[in-house]
């Protein structure tokens, strides 16, 4: 597993690495409040009372907040959710008014707040494990040693999760493995997650690895296809819907479309905690949209006239004309129709004849209370 860390935690202090400061500097930012939390969300450093009753509220009130940073990430929304429920579910009869009822409920909000970040390594472990197999049984080209290339968008690894990563932890298992010939990530404009993360990951990691601009892809495929062997475009999930739309960085529908049409496999990468049975269909999901000087200016490290990066230096351009309107929606919908497999962490869900997806295996105390039988 990638020792990369986004999130530095022991009990009493947390830190989370300023992913805008990547890929040339490394520096932790310590969260104290709910307001430095919700700007690191927001900003993208980093991605996703006395009484019983005061507590709970005060609670309600500080994750409705968080809540706000991503509106459209359901992985937030549950683990939110699930914390509500967590402190509403500790046994404070007869101490209602006493500390020792609001410690009881800070003890099990910090436990189980604690435990979601746990299982989430374990469960890319799995997301790894399960789609690096299921690539190599259903690949459409492999090399003579049975190797695999494959294409990556945005940022999924160690950076955006506990640790290993969803469609990153995919090619991480694939290259542990010895399965992977090479992996090609996009620069996923206009906020460069991929050449500014995902890239350094893969460095780091020590993967073979090529950045590509997004509007490269189709170009990729039909020129390389066949050389390099590539089996598949692997991509997160910020919210995968009960008929298997999805909703991922802003670019991942574009990629979906030619990798339909070039015959290469589309596979989403995605714990149960992203899968929402409550939304339909990809109509019913909220598109969160960004301001325009994301697609305007940039910022990054100043490269001096020897060539090497000055990190102490960070200079902002402009990369277009500041007059001119803007629309900036951070995320798109994949319709399922393009989609192969959505991997999760019990296992790898196909489409179906209808050209939807069917969690309710996977899932079944979620589906009978949410869809029913």
């Amino acid at each position: 597993m990638s020792g990369l860390q986004a999130i530095r935690y022991t009990r009493g202090k947390l830190e989370v690495l300023d992913q805008l400061k990547l890929p040339h500097e490394h520096h932790y930012d310590e969260v104290s409040t709910s307001e430095e939390a919700f700007d690191s969300i927001k900003s993208m450093r980093v991605r996703e009372a006395s009484t019983t009753d005061e507590t709970i509220a005060y609670i309600d009130s500080r994750l409705d907040y968080l809540k706000q940073s991503r509106p459209t990430a359901v992985d937030l929304t549950n683990a939110i959710t699930h914390l509500k429920s967590t402190a509403r579910a500790v046994d404070v009869s007869g101490k209602e008014n006493d500390t020792s009822g609001r410690d009881a409920i800070i003890d099990s909000y910090i436990a189980a707040a604690e435990e979601i970040f746990r299982k989430d390594t374990e469960t890319n472990l799995l997301i790894g494990e399960h789609g690096s197999k299921w690539l190599l049984q259903n690949a459409p080209t492999k090399s003579t040693d049975g190797k695999v290339s494959v294409l990556t968008h945005c940022n999924t690894g160690s950076l955006a999760t506990s640790g290993h990563g969803t469609a990153l932890g995919i090619i991480r298992s694939l290259h542990s493995a010895g399965h992977l010939s090479h992996a090609f990530c996009t620069e996923t404009r206009p906020y460069n997650q991929g050449s500014r993360l995902t890239a350094f990951e893969l460095v780091y990691e020590k993967i073979p690895s090529t950045l590509i601009t997004d509007s490269m892809a189709g170009a990729l495929f039909a020129r390389k296809k066949a050389e390099k062997n590539i089996a598949a475009v692997i991509v997160g999930a910020d919210r995968v819907v009960r008929n298997g739309d999805t909703a991922n960085k802003i670019g991942t529908y574009s990629l979906a479309v030619l990798a339909k049409y070039h015959g290469v496999k589309f596979i989403v990468a995605a714990p149960t905690t992203s899968i929402d049975l409550h939304t339909e269909t990809g109509a019913g999901i909220k598109i969160e949209e960004r301001k325009a000087e994301e697609l305007t200016q940039i910022s990054g490290a100043v490269v001096g006239k020897d060539g090497k990066v000055d990190v102490s230096r960070t200079e902002r351009v402009a990369t277009a004309h500041q007059g001119i309107d803007v629309w900036n929606p951070a995320f798109d919908v994949t319709p399922a129709e393009l989609i192969d497999a959505v991997v999760t962490e019990r296992g790898v869900v196909v489409k179906g004849s209808d050209g939807s997806f069917d969690f309710k295996d996977i899932m079944p105390e979620r589906w009978a209370k949410i869809v029913g039988s």
